[in-house]
């Protein structure tokens, strides 16, 4: 009996050691970048920066022809998610939604249209549900009825 405990205390020590050294291999792979937080200032200079970038996936395409607006972007954040629209005349489109943790999405109309909706869809609770339209040339949050 002794013996089984020794071996197993061996074993379960080898276990150990080689899962912390596997993941101190995958930590720097895993957590790859700068390591800081951004702040206000630092996301609004990469959303005005991102119109160069590839589109995320999940967002809708312009149709040919359209442009797309650098400084008419603008991020919007709910207790349900965040979303990005921007204006086109009166019409609003929304570039891309992410839920917040906790929440789906469970429906969107991205227009381009006079008004643009998200639905953000928690785990337990009230959906949040997020109406935009162009207001002055900027997107902006309608409040709900």
């Amino acid at each position: 009996m002794k013996r089984y405990v020794v071996a197993w205390a061996a074993t379960a020590a080898a276990a150990t050691g080689a899962a912390v050294a596997v993941l101190g291999l995958l930590g720097g792979s895993l957590t790859a970048g700068s390591g800081r937080v951004l702040d206000r200032d630092d996301v609004r200079a990469a959303l005005a920066s991102a119109t160069s970038r590839p589109r995320p996936s999940g967002t809708p395409a312009l149709p040919s022809g359209t442009t797309a607006p650098a400084a008419a972007d603008r991020l919007l954040q709910t207790a349900g998610g965040t979303v990005i629209a921007s204006c086109e005349g009166d019409q609003v489109r929304l570039r891309s939604w992410s839920p917040a943790q906790g929440f789906s999405v469970d429906g969107v109309e991205p227009g381009p249209a006079l008004r643009a909706k998200v639905e953000f869809e928690p785990e337990e609770g009230e959906e949040v549900e997020v109406v935009i339209a162009c207001s002055g040339g900027r997107p902006v949050s309608l409040p709900k009825r």
